[in-house]
């Protein structure tokens, strides 16, 4: 306790030396806080943005449809299935899908397209559907014969709304698909490939176009939180009970894309390293000073009977005490602009596009890691640095010391 009440004390002998070691200190983690926030909050914005838009966080499929899509690769009595998604709390919305290609064409144009039959209903929930539409309207609650177009199909088509759009593909039954919709809206998700190839129709009139009568392809999952990923992939696999379905987190489906954000991820150790680098040169730059300025005074300890081990944990607590001030300090003003910033988000100067979609705004998040491993780091950096300057101090020669001050 006299060893704390000596260092406490030996901290106000050097104001300004003081102020500015804390000051070095206080900008390191406040600024290592707001990149693990940032890091953090751009990551899973653009993760949820990638999931929610489109994918889902999970997905369910019969048999290997993932690796080898099929038409006839179907799930059945989906909305069995569904009722056992309700009854998980962890999960905020579901929607089927059903998938095929054709062909479609409008007056004299024509193109390849994909063929997505949804639920308007359950995806505006999923998904955000409606909010998808840049023109026109939603699809009504009953199937009506509407279709909808993603921008750059009806880019590439010369469509309209109110023009009528003709498919024509392949039945289950080994039958010529083919039907007349008329355009009601023309959407958007952000993915210019993905708008360039879909033509959305109503569920129910996607399964009597492709002869799949109360069948679908898939179930995409959205979960409450997108860290409940993993223990949600788990209890979906269990309530299933059924080998041939294949349950898979957006992790194993989006593969690439996780990748991608993984490898990108960590080049937030490589700024953290840097950062508690420059901290860590103040530090030691401070307290090495300190420790040659008072070298008569670690003498005089010495002379009247002071074990070299007091000397040395005296130096390592004044620099323990500016931290743990600094970090206090430090945390109020780092949690304080991830706070503001999550929801306020940083426009940046140029949007860019990540995984097909384009982002114009990013966002901070506050959370414990961005207060734990600042705090961690900065502590064990510092109390590290410190060691050789308290070395020194504490191998202080009295005789020597005494008579050169």
């Amino acid at each position: 306790m006299l060893t704390f009440k000596i260092a406490f004390r030996n901290i106000f002998r050097q104001k300004r030396r003081s102020l500015l070691t804390s000051l070095t200190i206080f900008g390191g983690f406040a600024l290592a806080t707001f990149s693990i926030g940032w890091a953090d909050g751009s990551y899973n914005f653009i993760i949820n943005m990638f999931t929610r838009n489109d994918l889902g966080h999970i997905q369910v499929h019969f048999g290997n449809y993932r690796e080898r899509p099929s038409l006839y690769k179907t799930i059945n009595n989906y909305q069995q299935i569904g009722k056992k998604l309700d009854s998980l709390k962890s999960i905020e919305a579901w929607s089927p899908r059903l998938y095929s290609a054709g062909l479609v064409s409008v007056n004299d144009n024509s193109s390849g397209a994909q063929i997505i039959g949804i639920d308007p209903l359950r995806e505006e929930k999923a998904t955000r559907f409606d909010k998808k539409i840049i023109k026109g309207n939603n699809f009504l609650p009953t199937a009506s014969h509407e279709a909808i177009l993603g921008k750059g199909l009806a880019k590439v088509l010369n469509a309209d709304i109110g023009d009528d759009i003709v498919i024509v593909s392949q039945g289950a039954d080994g039958s010529i698909a083919n039907d007349v919709y008329k355009i009601v809206g023309i959407m958007t998700s952000d993915n210019e490939a993905g708008d360039r190839m879909s033509i959305y129709l109503h569920l129910a009139e996607a399964q009597e176009l492709l002869v799949l009568p109360n069948q679908i392809h898939e179930i995409a999952v959205i979960a409450g939180k997108l860290s409940d990923v993993k223990k949600l992939t788990n209890q979906i696999e269990k309530l299933m009970q059924n080998s041939n379905l294949e349950v898979s987190p957006w992790q194993v489906f989006a593969k690439s894309f996780y990748q991608a954000m993984k490898a990108d991820k960590e080049g937030m150790w490589i700024m953290l390293f840097v950062i508690m680098l420059i901290v860590a040169i103040g530090v030691l730059n401070t307290v090495l000073m300190s420790v040659l300025e008072r070298q008569r005074e670690y003498g005089v300890l010495k002379a009247v009977g002071t074990r070299p081990f007091d000397i040395f944990w005296l130096v390592i607590q004044e620099v323990v005490i500016l931290s743990v001030f600094s970090i206090c300090i430090g945390a109020v003003l780092g949690t304080l602009m991830n706070y503001l910033l999550s929801f306020h988000g940083i426009t940046l100067p140029q949007a860019f596009t990540y995984g097909g979609m384009e982002f114009k705004t990013m966002y901070t998040e506050v959370n414990a890691r961005s207060i734990i491993i600042p705090t961690i780091t900065v502590i064990f950096s510092a109390i590290i640095i410190s060691f050789f300057p308290a070395l020194k101090a504490a191998h202080t020669e009295p005789a020597k010391t005494m008579r050169i001050h």
